[in-house]
């Protein structure tokens, strides 16, 4: 398949992503917050994520850089990952809507802040993380370059496996029982239920806690 089909596809995903995303960010401006856990490797994680889901895309999509790293584009990969991009846009689109003003890019916490149950936040707790891998897996499959098809999926899961931790802690501390409660009935990525003594390790920041309890 020509490459075109891949830039397309590429251009389309970080369009549609962008159009949920904007009018969301544009409102939570105007809202107060009421915590804020946002340190220098927050940050970092951040940059390099945007590099991975929006800049490493566009610039292979304008310019073809890295040309090098280039494959042949096969329509059974394509294929699949179009489907991956419009299961995972909708799921983004979902997790946005069902969230509110309660969304936020980073480790803050809202002003009278309430805990989202309801909706796609019934039976996944990170439903907004689901979305991204499962955009990263399309963009992967439809965009034919050994380092710009997968940047997105490396650069938001690195991502995804410092920060978890550190933001269900923050929901523990804020939310108590009611957030432990949630847990046992919730997966964080796929729907389902954890046991009662999984908890502590769930809510556990850092690295290794979360590599042991992806999902």
């Amino acid at each position: 398949m020509d490459l075109l089909f891949g830039k397309v596809a590429t251009f389309v995903n970080l369009l549609v992503y962008v159009m949920i995303r904007w009018p969301h960010g544009k409102r939570v401006k105007t809202l107060k917050i009421d915590e804020n856990r946002q340190g220098p490797l927050e940050i970092v994680l951040l940059i390099g994520a945007t590099l991975g889901t929006t800049l490493i895309p566009s610039v292979w999509v304008a310019t073809g850089f890295p040309a090098l790293a280039n494959y042949t584009l096969h329509p059974v990969a394509f294929g699949f990952g179009v489907v991956a991009m419009v299961l995972g846009n909708w799921l983004f689109y979902r997790s946005h809507t069902d969230l509110g003003i309660y969304w936020s890019t980073t480790l803050q916490m809202r002003e009278d802040h309430l805990l989202m149950t309801s909706g796609i936040y019934e039976r996944i707790r990170h439903p907004m993380y689901s979305a991204m891998f499962v955009q990263g897996i399309g963009q992967t499959l439809f965009l034919p370059n050994w380092i710009a098809g997968p940047a997105w999926l490396v650069t938001f899961g690195i991502l995804y496996l410092f920060r978890v931790g550190y933001e269900e802690r923050m929901m523990l501390d804020r939310f108590g029982s009611e957030y432990e409660t949630y847990i046992q009935h919730t997966g964080r990525l796929l729907p389902g239920g954890r046991r009662v003594e999984d908890c502590s390790l769930l809510t556990k920041p850092g690295f290794l806690a979360n590599i042991a309890s992806v999902v």
